[in-house]
């Protein structure tokens, strides 16, 4: 990986930033990020982010001595990216588990960023509102363009794009 987790990439570094948390979503996100960053000749920076209490859709969301989030961001992130199918030693991909509100995570690693990439759970407008959707939020108020990608019923992603 290019840059060691939890490690912020270079500030000159032309990348698209993509949040991961295990869900279809993100997976899908993850995968158009990495086809997208391919054709553009960008990097990739994969970013999990918790807050506590820690709930996750890999993985154990217990914060007893036998839990630890930052192990669990990176199991996120490793079986995201063999998912994805890309090589753990990639030197275009970089991660990083963070601590910290995710839609807050995501818009302070996607400063200077091409693109930030998010998936949608796909709760629907009126229960996304209702739990402050990370990706809404992103939309929102990333200053640079978001892509949200919505899974399809195959497991592929739509896209959605905000424009700034």
């Amino acid at each position: 990986m290019a840059t060691p987790p939890g490690a912020d990439p270079q500030p000159q570094e032309a990348r698209i930033v993509v949040g991961v948390d295990g869900s279809p979503g993100s997976l899908a996100a993850l995968r158009w990020a990495v086809r997208e960053a391919s054709i553009r000749g960008l990097a990739v920076h994969a970013v999990t982010a918790w807050e506590f209490p820690v709930e996750s859709t890999v993985g154990d969301t217990r914060t007893d001595g036998d839990f630890h989030p930052v192990i669990t961001a990176e199991k996120i992130l490793v079986s995201a990216l063999a998912d994805t199918g890309v090589a753990a030693d990639d030197a275009t991909i970089s991660t990083a588990p963070v601590q910290g509100h995710p839609a807050e995570v995501l818009m302070q690693r996607a400063a200077g960023a091409e693109l930030l990439v998010v998936g949608s759970r796909g709760y629907g407008r009126i229960f996304g509102a209702l739990l402050g959707s990370v990706s809404h939020y992103v939309a929102a108020h990333a200053a640079c363009p978001v892509v949200v990608i919505k899974p399809g019923a195959n497991g592929t992603g739509r896209r959605s794009r905000s424009r700034r």
